[in-house]
């Protein structure tokens, strides 16, 4: 449905990419906006469900995760005929500096740290713009750029919405 010759969020749908990106950039502008806050609202209410759930079931949740043992990772239980699925994921940091003593000592020993320990080598962009010439030269060989999705806002011309 077209309301004063405007696109709606509810016409896109069935619109091909190419006909949607010939639409006038004032179409594209608001179609855009909507889009945005249809989405804001969207994750608003799913944060707000997101912790009434919680609220509801993680005591219960804790219980049977204790009952069976586990600190971390999916259980399941019943309510009311319905099975609730609850997952805790384990996220592990590792003191980088620590680890470096670890890897210094399994060395040591005669061992190969690699068999125990990923290492993982970075250099940031800040750092490596900051290098001089003939450095960033000697990087460029392990350096590859990679580009994200292209992100596009809207602005009236003249500051008026």
């Amino acid at each position: 449905m077209t309301i004063s010759n405007h696109i709606t969020l509810a016409d896109i749908h069935c619109m091909p990419v190419g006909q949607i990106a010939a639409l006038p950039a004032d179409q594209l502008a608001m179609l855009k906006d909507a889009a945005d806050q249809q989405f804001t609202q969207a994750k608003m209410v799913s944060d707000w469900l997101d912790g009434a759930i919680s609220l509801k079931y993680a005591d219960r949740a804790a219980e049977c995760r204790a009952e069976a043992g586990k600190d971390t990772g999916t259980i399941r239980f019943e309510d009311d005929g319905v099975t609730v699925i609850t997952d805790l994921a384990k996220r592990i940091d590792w003191d980088q500096a620590k680890l470096a003593q670890i890897a210094e000592s399994i060395a040591s020993s005669g061992e190969d740290p690699d068999e125990f320990i990923d290492t993982k080598l970075s250099v940031s962009e800040r750092k490596y713009s900051a290098l001089p010439e003939s450095w960033r030269k000697g990087f460029e060989p392990a350096r590859t750029v990679r580009t994200g999705k292209p992100k596009f806002r809207f602005e009236p011309n003249g500051g008026a919405a």
